[in-house]
């Protein structure tokens, strides 16, 4: 943390929200792109489809690579107080016990309509559609029978081993950060770490959420990007400022519109029972403000509760106060998910182009799925082992995409769907120019380019 930054007064800008803010497209638009364009499926399609579960496609699939390593990249390799964890996703089942995930603290309040047979969260019945009358309230018409609300634990319950019994009992991790909890003395002690120092962890977690919804901003199944960041007790409220500021620096910086990007410091009566403070960055989705990251101050909550039931020492010796004590803990969690849409949704704009609309995903370039197409100008074997050899050279450096088929027009907007920053187009005056032109996404300005000096000139504009 730089102690001439005053993290407090950079909140008070960022908990400032733009009035006139809008959401740029419709939910419907970013579903349909998704799946056009090999970014997002549903789970199971040719059997109709499995209820709020998705696939992801080629692009999709390279554009949660890219945030993943972007995340990594400025969390764990970029600072010298940061260390990675990878722990299972089947814990010891006294873990959940322990982190109080089987108590009705992690359960959400179930109602069921007798008459449509369709199931909603108790608290979420004032903004969810009636199954037999989709303009009121579900309860809202004489003809349904709700049941009283009932606890219903979001934890997903399998067995270990061959029979089905208690004591085979056994849950899929709701989150990552109880493995890292459980682990805090074997790292902290194997890396021979001082505080402050943080875990991070990447990984899927599981929920069993009545009420999904919203394309992948809410499933059952998501990847998570979790921090833990261990502080002595008394320096966590600073540390958990630095970590909001600083993670709401890391979506403007990846080009995510400050003016739909808001921080939202939680009330009192909202906090959770663990928490000293949190803080939500929260993105202007088509649904409306909706959270994107939150950023906790759990206290020693859970490696006090840890160390409780396990009978194990979990606590930090302090070489320098020369005292013992269970560290603090400033948590940011992000959902991998939810930030591929969050990324998707800002990035997308629609512009007229002559007699039609252009498509655009402006991702920043770590994020977008396609560094570099490859698009020779012709499929004439002529120009084909040129084209090849230059493909050869920058698929080396970047993930690339050779397309020769249709007009060049037409492939550029079609790179242009897909958010890939740059084109490459061999021409047949590459042939005796030894060159070759750069097309840039977003200006759509192009420049001519020496084939020796191909990949320096893509780093430059790249930034990498």
């Amino acid at each position: 943390m730089d102690s001439t930054v005053d993290y407090q007064s950079k909140l008070a800008g960022y908990l400032e929200t733009n009035e006139a803010a809008q959401a740029t497209t419709t939910m419907d638009v970013i579903i349909s792109l998704a799946k056009r364009r090999g970014f997002v499926f549903q789970t199971g399609e040719i059997y109709g489809g499995f209820a709020s579960t998705w696939d992801y496609g080629p692009l999709g699939t390279e554009m949660k690579r890219n945030i993943r390593a972007e995340w990594w990249r400025w969390l764990v390799q970029g600072r010298d107080d940061m260390v990675g964890l990878d722990s299972a996703i089947l814990q010891h089942p006294r873990t959940w016990e322990a982190s109080g995930h089987l108590s009705a603290g992690f359960s959400d309040l179930l109602v069921d309509c007798r008459t449509c047979k369709l199931r909603f969260r108790a608290d979420h019945i004032p903004d969810s559609q009636c199954g037999l009358n989709s303009k009121v309230h579900p309860g809202e018409d004489k003809q349904c029978s709700l049941t009283e609300p009932r606890q219903f634990n979001l934890m997903f319950k399998t067995f270990v081993g061959p029979v089905e019994e208690d004591a085979a009992v056994a849950y899929l991790r709701p989150e990552t950060a109880q493995g890292i909890f459980t682990n805090f003395v074997n790292v902290q002690q194997t890396m021979r770490r001082k505080l402050p120092f943080g875990i991070a962890q990447q990984g899927t977690s599981f929920r069993n959420e009545i009420t999904p919804g919203n394309f992948i901003f809410r499933t059952r199944e998501f990847e998570q990007m979790e921090m833990e960041f261990f502080v002595k007790p008394g320096e966590d409220v600073a540390w958990l400022n630095y970590w909001a500021a600083t993670c709401f620096e890391w979506f403007t910086n990846l080009g995510v519109s400050r003016d739909r990007l808001r921080l939202r410091e939680h009330d009192q009566e909202e906090l959770a029972h663990y928490s000293n403070g949190t803080y939500d960055v929260e993105y202007l989705f088509p649904i409306g403000w909706s959270e994107l990251m939150g950023i906790a101050d759990r206290t020693d909550f859970d490696l006090r509760s840890h160390q409780t039931a396990s009978g194990r020492d979990l606590s930090y010796f302090d070489e320098e106060a020369k005292e013992r004590y269970l560290p603090y803990v400033v948590e940011p969690a992000l959902g991998l998910n939810r930030a591929l849409l969050t990324f998707l949704i800002d990035s997308y704009a629609e512009e007229p182009d002559k007699d039609e609309t252009r498509v655009v995903l402006r991702l920043h370039p770590r994020i977008a799925p396609i560094k570099v197409a490859i698009l020779p100008l012709s499929k004439k074997d002529t120009l084909t082992p040129l084209a090849k050899q230059v493909h050869a050279a920058v698929r080396a450096q970047y993930m690339t995409m050779y397309d020769e088929s249709q007009s060049i027009g037409k492939r550029y907007r079609r790179q242009d769907e897909i958010g890939t920053p740059l084109c490459v187009t061999i021409d047949f005056d590459s042939l005796t120019d030894n060159a070759v032109t750069i097309r840039e996404r977003d200006s759509m300005s192009q420049i001519r380019v020496a084939i020796p000096e191909l990949l320096p000139a893509l780093r430059e504009k790249l930034g990498f």
